[in-house]
């Protein structure tokens, strides 16, 4: 009988797979070079094959593809339960096996190589910025043990360290190399930070996905690359609110027994691109007042309600389920109009501003408006009293007797 679902626990060198029928019974495992992988793949009949969404996933996923077999990758996370007994290879790829098999698992697009080749940008650059850091953050401490303090910021430190190595006072021969060493290095991760901007912006300009997503405010082109280069056209979300909780921008929930209580955001996927939507929403909140659209007048609300902080979150949150919008269906971004009122306040119901009069107009006005002679108001006499017919003394009530 021939294995209708395939999960393979990948390596580096060693591959180890199981292969089960459609009632879930194991028929056969292997364990398989990495060279010869590809090979075996080829001469069986096409199957579902699955692998857990790790390392070198999205290479092989698209080298099984081309073979004729439906691949489903899997979050590591959610292959854990479906594992029995201790950790080892096969058993990994049983549950795997397990795993894919169920009707509401939530599986991982395959990326495309165009979304490498853009993600390795994002990755170098990451890269370049944290080795600036630590290069700086250690000319600094170097300057510290000779009793050179430099104030924050790496331009500062450039230009102080520059004087101090063009002085021959204050340093030792061996110290102005060193540091003189170190400007060399800094130099070399700016030029090459520069030349990786360049690439994502000119990429951002060429891809029609990046330049709708760029539409929207706080998105510049390092974070339209970086949610195309992570989820693509973002189909594989049902709606905005699962992109957000894919990229641990919603509050966390610890609810039981009919009470939801809600906690701080889960944090949970991609760090770097949550970082970015959150600067973007620091941004778009500095410049909030300047405009006067709706978007803009609620973040100002929510800042002087809940902080910066808060609301710089929320905006990434509007903003991430907006990116899904525009990814999934196509369409471009419509700007909202402004409001009506600089005093009209969205969140205060009884501030209509001129949007409803608080009160009708009189006749007199009326007809005024109109050009005609105002009526006159007709005089209306008060309700007469009604007149209710003596009450009959209780037989229980004993007779008031009236004496002098």
């Amino acid at each position: 009988m021939e294995a209708t679902r395939i999960g393979i626990d990948i390596a580096k060198d060693l591959f180890h797979l199981v292969g089960m029928d459609s009632r879930g019974k194991k028929l056969w495992r292997k364990a398989l070079r990495r060279q010869r992988v590809l090979e075996w793949l080829a001469q069986i009949e096409p199957a579902l094959v699955g692998m857990e969404a790790c390392a070198t996933a999205h290479h092989w996923a698209r080298e099984i593809q081309q073979l004729g077999h439906q691949v489903k990758l899997i979050h590591p996370t959610f292959v854990i339960p479906y594992r029995k007994s201790s950790k080892n290879d096969f058993n990994d790829a049983e549950a795997i096996c397990e795993a894919m098999s169920r009707a509401n698992m939530r599986f991982v697009e395959i990326k495309t190589l165009e979304q490498q080749d853009l993600q390795t940008l994002h990755r170098i650059r990451r890269l370049a910025i944290k080795q600036r850091t630590q290069v700086a953050n250690h000319l600094r401490g170097l300057l510290a043990e000779y009793g050179i303090a430099v104030r924050q910021g790496i331009t500062p430190l450039r230009r102080e360290a520059t004087e101090l190595a063009a002085e021959t006072g204050r340093l030792t021969s061996g110290m102005r190399r060193a540091v003189t060493d170190n400007l060399e290095q800094l130099e070399l991760l700016d030029r090459q930070l520069r030349a990786l901007d360049r690439d994502i912006a000119s990429y951002c300009r060429t891809d029609e996905r990046c330049r709708r997503v760029a539409e929207v405010p706080g998105v510049g082109p390092l974070t339209a690359t970086a949610i195309v280069a992570k989820v693509g056209n973002a189909q594989q979300f049902p709606n905005g609110r699962a992109l957000s909780a894919f990229l641990g921008l919603v509050p966390g929930q610890n609810s039981s027994g009919g009470k939801n209580v809600l906690l701080p955001i889960t944090k949970k996927g991609d760090r770097y691109l949550r970082t970015l939507l959150i600067h973007g929403g620091r941004a778009m909140l500095n410049v909030a007042g300047r405009h006067d659209d709706p978007r803009s007048q609620w973040a100002l609300r929510l800042r002087r309600k809940r902080g910066p902080n808060v609301a710089a979150v929320a905006l990434a949150n509007k903003n991430a389920r907006v990116l899904w919008k525009l990814l999934s269906s196509g369409e471009y971004f419509q700007t909202q109009p402004p409001a009506l009122s600089a005093s009209h306040d969205c969140g205060d119901h009884n501030n209509l501003g001129p949007l409803v009069s608080r009160r009708q107009p009189d006749i007199d006005e009326e007809g005024a408006r109109k050009g005609s002679q105002p009526k006159e108001k007709p005089k209306l006499s008060a309700p007469a009293l009604p007149v209710y017919p003596p009450r009959a003394p209780s037989p229980h009530t004993a007779p008031t007797i009236f004496t002098k």
